[in-house]
């Protein structure tokens, strides 16, 4: 089938051209040459995973298994920006719970996915974020989205009638992923050298997303991206790779990209905009972008954890000083995620929001 016999409203939705086995990607998707998944610029080689740091050590542990462990989450943080979880002891039928129903709410008819339409210039609800502009490029990747906490950033219109179970598994969830993240954000802040409350007693009422990413196969992988090279605004993100899932998030260090192996039952974390900001720099965001495999769909449940809008963000003063002169500027939290998401995601642009040389 050719793009043409596909319906109007249907074209845009990478599920629905999947489902129409075209033999040739519409123009929209297709990347500019320099942007294109380039194998030759893809480290393979096992010796470079992430970090793996074992939650039930950290919180467990005997005191050389928990230095053991904050130590692997130093180095993944200046080092890496991201490390996988094990043992986070989140239930693992809860895991498998979330993402039944994220994917059945991917294979609902689009008419009824549709009814919980992505606003332009919004990140909740159906759709493709992050798009301003006819001529943009679009991501192979169908995502819905969806504001958790506080209450009032939650859009009700948007929290689907099906799957029946959809609201309160996402819940439950989330409240769990809440407890990791405050847990983590202590034992990052120890890492630093700082109290470990020093992030929970900032943060104040802080902000919490989900976004499930569905990627859809694609026949021809080597032309699309999944989702655009970026950083996070936020201060951690969680990432659950669906089971059985083939290797789709790439992270770039030293100039190549490197395929993040899924570990069974685990987390991914990686650090946002806000903590590299918060630690001055030394720890760092890192940009990264999700790729298509030709034969597998790939499920992917995201989880953005940030301080309260109303937090005046800037870098913490235990970690300025004249060997570490201050890189950021202060500003106002809630005005900078509506810069991060009213902009479209080009590597780590929208951090230059905080630089101290910003203009």
């Amino acid at each position: 089938m050719s793009v043409s016999d596909i319906k109007v409203g249907h074209i845009d939705d990478v599920q629905e051209l999947g489902k129409a086995k075209i033999s040739h990607i519409p123009e929209r998707f297709i990347r500019d040459l320099t942007e294109r998944p380039n194998s030759d610029n893809v480290i393979t080689s096992t010796n470079n995973n992430i970090p793996v740091v074992d939650f039930s050590k950290l919180c467990k542990g005997n005191i050389d298994e928990i230095c053991s462990e904050i130590l692997k989450i130093k180095i993944s943080c200046e080092e890496w920006g991201f490390f996988q979880v094990i043992n986070h002891e989140i239930n693992l039928d809860l895991l498998e719970k979330i993402e039944k129903v994220a994917t059945e709410f991917f294979l609902m008819p689009l008419e009824e996915k549709q009814k919980y339409p992505m606003i332009p210039g919004t990140v909740q609800g159906y759709g493709q974020a992050f798009v301003f502009s006819e001529n943009q490029k679009l991501d192979w990747c169908n995502m819905f989205a969806l504001g958790l906490e506080p209450h009032y950033v939650r859009n009700p219109k948007l929290w689907p009638a099906k799957p029946s179970n959809f609201s309160e598994t996402v819940e439950i969830y989330s409240r769990e992923i809440r407890k990791l993240c405050k847990n983590l954000l202590k034992y990052i802040a120890i890492s630093l050298g700082c109290k470990d409350d020093v992030f929970e007693e900032m943060f104040g009422a802080a902000v919490q997303a989900i976004r499930m990413n569905y990627y859809p196969a694609c026949p021809r992988p080597d032309l699309v991206l999944g989702l655009s090279p970026h950083s996070d605004g936020s201060a951690l993100t969680v990432l659950q790779q669906g089971k059985g899932n083939s290797v789709g998030l790439q992270i770039l260090r030293n100039n190549a990209w490197i395929p993040v192996q899924p570990i069974p039952n685990a987390l991914v974390i990686n650090i946002g905009d806000t903590i590299e900001v918060l630690t001055n720099g030394r720890y760092k965001s890192v940009e990264h972008r999700a790729v298509t495999h030709k034969e597998k769909d790939r499920l992917s449940i995201v989880t953005f954890y940030a301080p309260s809008y109303e937090l005046e963000v800037g870098p913490l003063r235990e970690l300025v000083d004249d060997k570490n002169p201050c890189k950021y500027r202060r500003y106002n939290h809630g005005d900078y995620s509506k810069h991060y998401v009213t902009n479209k995601l080009q590597g780590k642009k929208t951090l230059e929001f905080s630089k101290i040389n910003y203009v």
